[in-house]
Parts: C-alpha cells; structure tokens; sequence
C-alpha cells in the first residue's frame, strides 16, 4: 500500500491546514511505518508557478513549508519527503498524459475557473493543465490511496479517469500500468472556517488576516483572534452548533479538533459556561497548547537551509527511484523514443 499528498508552499500555513492536512500526514505516516507500507510527501512547487508569483518568495515559502512538515513530526527516515521540481520525470509524465486528457473535462474544472477569473493580465496554460500535473505526482509513484480535502474529489476523479483511459489505450487487456488511486477525504476538521467570516474556510489567499490563525502566529496573537472571533447576539448565550451559528459552530469545533474529542463533548463539557467567552478562552488554550512545540522545531529548524535541501535531495532520490521505472513503461507502451 502506497499513499500520497502534496501541499502547496504558497501562503503562510494556519490552523485550517494543519488540523485538515499536515496532521493526517504525520498520522499516515505512522500507521504506514508500522504496518510496512509506504507514504509519500511532496511540495509542489511546479503547481505554484501556474499563476503570478514572485521566485524569492516561492523559494522561501517551500523552505518555511518544508521545516512546517519536519516540525509537525514527519520524518525523512520513515516518509518519503521531496520537492516537486526536483523529480523531472513528473513534467513528463504530465505531457504524456495530455495525450488521454480531454479539453471539456479540463475546461469544466471548478478550481481553474476560479483561478482565471481572478487573473487579469494572463490565464497561463499551465493553470489549465494544473489537474494533469496533480495526475502525474500520484500516478508517478503508483500510489494507492491519495488523502485530500474535499474540495479536490473533482480532481481524483480526473486523475483516475486519466489512469482508466491511458491503460485502456495503452496497456491492452488486463495491464494496468497506471495504478487507478482511491481519493481518502477527512470527515474531522475538514473545514475549519475564518474566524471573522465564519461562512468562509480559512484561507490565506481569500480570508482575513485577523480570522487567520497561522501555525507560527505568536501564543498573544492567537490568544487575540480567537477571542475576538465573531460568535452571535443569542441571550443567553448558546453554546451549541446549529446552521444559525456559524461562528459558534466553528469556535466548538476547533475545540473538538484541538483536543481530541468530539463536538458532542466539547458541547456537554461547555454546558455550564458564562457565555462565549469561556468557549473562546478554552479554544485559545487548546490551540496554543498544540501549536508551541511546532514553533518551536520550526525555529530551531528553518535557519539551517542546507540542512533543508539535504534533506529534500534525500527524498528527490528515493522520489525518482520509483518513478522513474513508472515512466518508462509509459514512454515504451506509448511509442515514445527507442525501445527498452
């Protein structure tokens, strides 16, 4: 069994991606360990050069991300942990796969509608071919389960008909030689909302700074926005979820996350509290408590960037290792340059 993800280094990393994401990654990574089977971590900095970016900034960001996942608890020893650009044979698995990719189910892509209304000067065609290069990382490496947010179901279900189709026209009868992978979406804390703008996920490109909460804000800075996050004017109040309290709804939630237990707990545990601002406080508490030993690797670890980039070029061989048998099985079954 072989499991993937990939994270974007883009945007400072707050609390929604580490209870949705990075979490699960080191939880997977764990369970992988133990029962001999395999996972597989990428920063995908290819997808982040699909819309304006600034080369500095993306470079510093996939170090800052890097030394996120390493203070969160993956490690190299156990995962496979790489930077996308340092294994080629994913761009060109890409292309080759634009070959069974048909135009109407890119064109129909939710995220690459969203992306190029928001640019003005170009829509770049890598932005349009950000699903088939999503395909590529995962079918690269054979995995069997890819574990994404809910908001990517569109692009598994891609992937994998990308998969079906290439070794239907390519590998003949009963050959797979792309591995069909299976989309695994978290059912806790798979939207954890701005805390200003609780009908919105918390995000770093479209939410408000101070509904953010960012991994390494400071304890005082997290202490602030949660208990200034928006709750609603219910007298008394009402310490409950329920549509008509997104806020509140949101704020239970985070502490149900933070602290293992489930919205059901927090809200009994809560039954006798003044008011919101016992919630707000309990949450501030839990989160920091979760937070500080991540800051705290974090420090110690993202002032060595060699120490960085040892560490990914460790992962980027391991990477290509695999992926590099899967592409030529692909280039050989497709025709493309001499025979094996």
């Amino acid at each position: 069994m072989r499991v993937y993800s990939g994270i974007q280094p883009t945007g400072r990393k707050h609390l929604g991606n580490y209870l949705g994401a990075i979490r699960h990654y080191v939880t997977g990574q764990e369970q992988a360990w133990a029962t001999g089977d395999e996972a597989i971590f990428c920063v995908v900095d290819l997808h982040a050069t699909t819309v304006a970016y600034d080369p500095a900034e993306l470079r510093d960001r996939t170090y800052d991300t890097v030394a996120i996942l390493l203070a969160a608890g993956l490690d190299p020893a156990k995962s496979i942990l790489y930077r996308q650009g340092d294994v080629p044979e994913v761009p060109e698995l890409t292309w080759l796969l634009t070959s069974v990719t048909a135009h109407g189910d890119l064109n129909r892509m939710h995220q690459f509608k969203e992306k190029s209304a928001q640019q003005r000067e170009l829509v770049s065609a890598g932005l349009f071919l950000y699903p088939v290069l999503m395909a590529a990382d995962v079918l690269a490496f054979r995995a069997d389960r890819v574990p994404v947010g809910d908001d990517q179901r569109q692009h598994i279900e891609l992937m994998r008909d990308i998969a079906e189709r290439f070794n239907t026209r390519f590998g003949g009868e009963g050959r797979e030689i792309l591995r069909v992978p299976e989309g695994v979406y978290p059912t806790v804390a798979a939207r954890i909302m701005d805390l200003q703008q609780p009908e919105k996920k918390m995000s770093t490109s479209s939410g408000s700074i101070e509904g953010t909460v960012y991994v390494l804000d400071e304890p005082k800075a997290v202490e602030k926005k949660l208990k200034r996050a928006v709750t609603d004017s219910a007298n008394p109040p009402e310490i409950r979820r329920g549509p008509d309290k997104a806020g509140v709804s949101n704020l239970i939630d985070i502490l149900a996350a933070t602290t293992d237990r489930t919205p059901d707990e927090v809200e009994a545990d809560l039954a006798g509290a003044r008011g919101y601002g016992d919630l707000k406080v309990a949450a501030a508490d839990a989160v920091n408590a979760l937070l500080a030993p991540i800051r705290e690797r974090y420090a110690d670890l993202r002032g060595d960037e060699a120490a960085i980039e040892s560490a990914l070029a460790i992962g980027a061989e391991k990477a290509r290792a695999i992926a590099a048998p899967v592409l030529a099985e692909a280039r050989e079954a497709m025709g493309v340059g001499p025979r094996a």
